[in-house]
């Protein structure tokens, strides 16, 4: 596999050896005992579900996680048999599908249940009963809803409760009273929970920040999100650093024209930049229909060593940059990476555009081909993409 597989000049390198170490940098402050599912759910976050998700597993993790059905189905097409929960919501009419896929749906309704009993389940279905102590997302809120759904699980062999699980809204805030609320709320529903059922299940709790912020208060297993990808779930965790990450995305491009502009002359639609004298301007073959979006006009990419703005707006297809002398074409410009001395980070873009790290790499189109990498080699691997 090479870049010209693709046949285009911009492509997003994916370093499997950065997901090897979060992982076991992770793992080291965890309990011996607490396991880690990584979660791979909007395609592993831009960087290539099945691809990551091998690499996990290699790495440790002993599960995967995923938003939906069809991200479930897709790992099991591509032949990977580990543990895999779907975090969302599954229709009822597909619980037999993730029954046969031994796939683990997400429980919270009672009306889902009385649904589902009515289908022709051929084998056992797992389940996870998700409390909402105050995302107020999906989940049960009270023991009376526990209790409804319970009775639903003990009068039917076919559903077999595998854990309960919540989800933090701010473990990654300086201010910590509503995660120590939504523990408290945790605490007190569990209470009930063991009181009304006599088997074990596990627990988890713990996304990237509770994780890392909070391991001795992690229990059979964690799910392993954002910092999986060398991330940083909030500028507050990355000043503490409670433990170190390798970023495993960037993007690249190369220079596919260089001219020289006269003073005055308009650059892009709209007219909106114009040349206050001779410049040399670089075009890029990458724009907004591959996630490269408009608002990043002005934004500095890398070429040559050095930075460099977008100047005019930001096309579909192509994009322009001011250059400080002539450079040739196939010049290496990256977008998000390191040149040299330089670097242009995840976090960077997202401060300009005023969001989340976990935005970036998710909105990189599927046009954008991934190239794995391992060691800054490129490996050999079956892209289903």
């Amino acid at each position: 596999m090479s870049i010209e597989t693709f046949y285009r000049d911009s492509w997003a390198e994916v370093e499997l050896s950065a997901i090897d170490f979060n992982i076991k940098q992770l793992k080291e402050i965890l309990h011996e005992e607490t396991d880690v599912y990584a979660v791979v759910k909007a395609n592993a976050y831009g960087h290539g579900d099945v691809q990551v998700a091998q690499q996990a597993l290699e790495s440790g993790a002993s599960g995967l996680a995923v938003s939906l059905l069809d991200e479930a189905l897709k790992l099991r097409e591509a032949g990977i048999d580990a543990p895999i929960l779907v975090m969302g919501w599954t229709r009822p009419e597909d619980a037999k599908l993730a029954a046969e896929q031994d796939i683990a749906v997400t429980v919270f309704q009672q009306e889902w249940f009385a649904k589902v009993k009515t289908s022709a389940l051929s084998k056992p279905l797992k389940l996870h009963m998700k409390w909402d102590t105050g995302m107020g997302r999906i989940g049960i809120r009270s023991t009376d809803e526990m209790d409804e759904i319970l009775s639903y699980i003990k009068e039917d062999s076919r559903f077999v409760l595998e854990a309960v699980f919540t989800h933090f809204a701010m473990a990654d805030d300086e201010d910590l009273t509503h995660q120590s609320q939504q523990e408290q709320r945790f605490h007190e529903l569990f209470s009930h929970f063991e009181r009304v059922w006599p088997e074990n299940v596990e627990i988890h709790t713990g996304n990237s920040a509770a994780s890392m912020r909070f391991p001795e208060r992690m229990k059979h297993f964690v799910r392993f999100g954002i910092s999986m990808y060398g991330l940083y779930p909030s500028s507050i965790v990355k000043e503490e650093r409670p433990i170190d990450l390798k970023p495993a995305f960037s993007l690249q491009s190369q220079l596919i024209h260089v001219k020289k502009i006269d003073a005055n002359e308009s650059i892009s639609y709209g007219a909106t930049y114009k040349t206050a004298e001779p410049e040399w301007i670089g075009t890029v073959p990458l724009g907004y229909a591959d996630g490269w979006i408009r608002k990043l006009q002005g934004m500095e990419v890398l070429a040559g060593g050095k930075r460099h703005p977008i100047v005019g707006r930001i096309c579909m297809d192509q994009f322009m940059i001011q250059l400080d002398d002539e450079y040739p074409i196939g010049t290496k410009v990256t977008l998000i990476g390191k040149q040299g001395d330089s670097e242009v980070t995840v976090d960077e873009v997202a401060d300009y555009l005023e969001t989340i790290n976990y935005e970036i790499p998710c909105m990189i189109s599927y046009r954008v081909p991934r190239m794995f990498m391992r060691g800054g080699q490129m490996v050999e691997v079956d892209n289903p993409l």
